[in-house]
């Protein structure tokens, strides 16, 4: 079936922030723990999957998720540890992926559906200069991925055949799961592989095209 819209997830698949990564491994590296950059990543993303982001972070969120992630790397936490690891992350600023260069190529509208609050419109703003269809977020919405609700409320306003609508995201729990249930063509983003065991993953935006015949 003709896809007739594509829809995305925002944090993880058009936004990131790498400038954590780096943080945490000056961190650790400063208190005697020498990982690799791609190590600290690639359990981030793990310990990701098994935790459900709120619209809002905070401290005490951040403590709870660094304490798990130190625990993954093998590493007792302490509250100096997690203080610094919090200090060096908070604020940094997002940056948008090099392949969403596509948003300006497809010629079909699009889509966000996100956990974020209502800052996200003007956020996109200042990194695309596209005109979303539709940008739904869970603090508006009231009810946030993975609940299938969520989604729900979104074809129910795209209007769209669930068939026709491709949805991207980057997490198997909050995007691609509750896609699938619904009938949405999910498509998972894996820029870094690491879920070779998933079929219907594309490592760049540009593989999109690949799904509009």
């Amino acid at each position: 079936m003709q896809p007739k819209y594509i829809l995305f997830d925002v944090a993880g698949t058009l936004l990131h922030k790498p400038a954590v990564f780096t943080s945490i491994q000056k961190v650790l590296q400063q208190n005697g723990f020498d990982f690799e950059e791609k190590k600290i990543k690639a359990q981030h993303k793990i310990l990701s999957e098994c935790y459900i982001f709120p619209d809002q972070t905070d401290v005490t969120f951040y403590q709870k998720f660094n304490s798990d992630l130190l625990f993954s790397l093998g590493v007792i936490p302490n509250e100096k540890l997690l203080n610094q690891i919090f200090d060096a992350c908070t604020y940094l600023p997002w940056e948008k992926f090099s392949d969403t260069h596509y948003l300006n190529e497809t010629k079909i509208p699009a889509g966000i559906i996100s956990n974020f609050n209502s800052t996200l419109k003007e956020k996109l703003k200042t990194f695309f200069d596209v005109e979303f269809k539709d940008i739904f977020v869970s603090e508006e919405l009231g009810v946030a991925k993975p609940d299938k609700l969520f989604y729900q409320k979104a074809i129910e306003k795209i209007d769209i055949n669930p068939a026709e609508i491709i949805y991207v995201g980057d997490s198997l729990k909050l995007d691609i799961k509750p896609a699938q249930e619904l009938g949405l063509n999910a498509i998972l983003i894996d820029r870094e592989e690491y879920y070779p065991a998933f079929e219907n993953r594309i490592k760049s935006l540009n593989e999109l095209n690949n799904y509009l015949c």
